[in-house]
């Protein structure tokens, strides 16, 4: 389904307490589909509650390069109001840094 050049990263964060993903699956989760040549984000995956926010989340980040933190989190402060927006934040930056360290840049 993916590519050779493609690796998969796992961000994870505390949602807030009275967050339905907390109570389901204690933290919240972001994985990530990453072009190993273009740094692009091809594929994403979030705990959720609610498929639309699979999608919304799809619409964050799809296309966007796992190197461009702060346009990503730009868009994630101005778009996502739902009660796991820090989560979502701290959850990329997370599988952000594991990216990095696997690509060393």
């Amino acid at each position: 389904m993916y590519a050779e050049h493609t690796c998969f990263v796992v961000g994870e964060s505390k949602s807030p307490g009275n967050n339905a993903i907390t109570k389901k699956y204690d933290s919240f989760f972001a994985g990530f589909v990453v072009d190993m040549k273009s740094h692009e984000i091809v594929d994403v995956e979030c705990t959720a509650m609610l498929d639309i926010t699979v999608y919304f989340v799809h619409s964050l980040f799809i296309g966007k390069k796992m190197t461009d933190g702060d346009s990503v989190e730009q868009a994630i402060t101005n778009r996502y109001f739902g009660s796991s927006q820090k989560a979502l934040i701290v959850a990329f930056k997370q599988a952000q840094l594991k990216y990095c360290d696997i690509m060393n840049i």
